[in-house]
């Protein structure tokens, strides 16, 4: 690898890696926001809630790479053409390929990263994201009732808190169970406690009545105790009831998916998740090429850069509208799937043919352009 090629490599990486993390955290942030409530009512420690948000990650970084090594060879190489470095280096007779060597070189290392994400990180770490989400929800252990608020703790069960103690007692407790339509109840209690034991969460209320409605009589009839338990059962076959969906599953589970595993309104969006872990890594390499086509195949004149620019992004644009509607329209009618490879290789074949043109280029001692870069390096 020669000094411009150290020298441009160097530049694309650093800004790349800076670009990511700027991205992933502002993407982070305001997905996490989503997720506050669970601490909030779900009682999560800090330290579950990192874990959970981290889970997410390669998520974040499938969406963020392309983008990033787009921007950053726009960036770069718009700086390198207005300082004059590329012209010196067409001059001396570097072609336009070896012009674009060093962004397609880190190019080629976002694609297998990619591949490495979409193939094994992703679905895994979004199996575990779900499962961890799924027992959050209907496990009752990371319940946390709120005061003054009633609180709907699972379909059909709502419980209101006058206050909380310091030592986690309950005062003024009303639980309303109306999960059987025809026979819902309601129960006042003076105080209580929540308590976990190996069959479930239960409330352990004192001092208190169950209220009900006859449904032949309309009568209400009032049962008073001193000391009641109201349990509260999460489902009890976890992980037999979560439907897993299609990021959860494997290439392999996907490439064997028949219609009778999924529902059948899901199982185009299945296929499409299948070709679209296939597919979707080759976009960093596609919109390098855009980026590099629109930069570098054409004269290196300062007044013409900003329009590239925004040709390139104006492009970009394109393609990404271009996925989503593809992949909606491809989910509803398989039979256009050949579509998205399309649209992923056309950029790269695309900005390919455009490099091998050949431009025209100023005469300029090659001695000089050489040993620019070497000191550099």
């Amino acid at each position: 690898m020669n000094g411009f090629n150290k020298y441009v490599l160097k530049q694309l990486l650093v800004g790349m890696i800076l670009v990511t993390i700027g991205l992933t955290c502002v993407i982070w942030l305001t997905q996490s926001l989503r997720y506050v409530e669970m601490i909030v009512n779900r009682g999560l420690t800090a330290g579950t809630f990192i874990y959970f948000i981290i889970l997410l990650l390669p998520k974040f970084l499938s969406i963020i790479l392309p983008i990033a090594i787009f921007a950053v060879v726009v960036f770069i190489y718009s700086k390198l053409i207005t300082d004059r470095e590329l012209v010196i280096m067409r001059g001396a007779g570097q072609s336009q390929t070896a012009l674009a060597k060093p962004a397609l070189i880190l190019a080629m290392m976002v694609v297998m990263f990619g591949y490495l994400l979409n193939l094994y990180l992703l679905p895994e770490s979004y199996r575990m994201f779900r499962a961890l989400q799924w027992d959050i929800r209907y496990s009752f252990s990371h319940i946390l009732l709120q005061e003054g608020t009633f609180n709907t703790v699972s379909k059909g069960i709502t419980v209101y808190v006058r206050e909380r103690t310091k030592d986690g007692q309950l005062l003024g407790i009303l639980v309303h169970d109306q999960r059987s339509e025809k026979n819902p109840f309601t129960i006042l209690a003076e105080r209580g406690a929540l308590v976990e034991s190996k069959d479930g969460s239960r409330v352990v209320m004192f001092n208190g009545n169950r209220q009900s409605v006859d449904p032949k009589t309309h009568q209400m009839s009032i049962l008073y105790f001193d000391r009641n338990i109201y349990e509260l059962d999460p489902p009890k076959t976890v992980g037999d009831i979560r439907y897993r969906g299609a990021r959860e599953r494997t290439l392999k589970e996907l490439f064997n998916l028949k219609k009778a595993d999924v529902n059948l309104n899901d199982y185009g969006k299945f296929i499409v998740e299948m070709h679209k872990r296939m597919i979707s890594p080759l976009s960093a390499l596609g919109f390098t090429f855009v980026g590099l086509a629109c930069l570098i195949t054409g004269s290196f004149r300062r007044r013409n850069q900003s329009r590239r620019s925004v040709l390139a992004v104006a492009i970009i644009v394109c393609l990404q509208a271009s996925v989503l509607g593809l992949e909606n329209a491809c989910a509803k009618n398989l039979d256009l799937i050949p579509l998205m490879y399309a649209n992923a290789i056309l950029p790269i074949f695309g900005g390919y043919l455009l490099m091998l043109r050949t431009p025209r280029r100023r005469r300029t001692v090659p001695a000089l352009a050489m040993g620019i870069f070497s000191q550099n390096s």
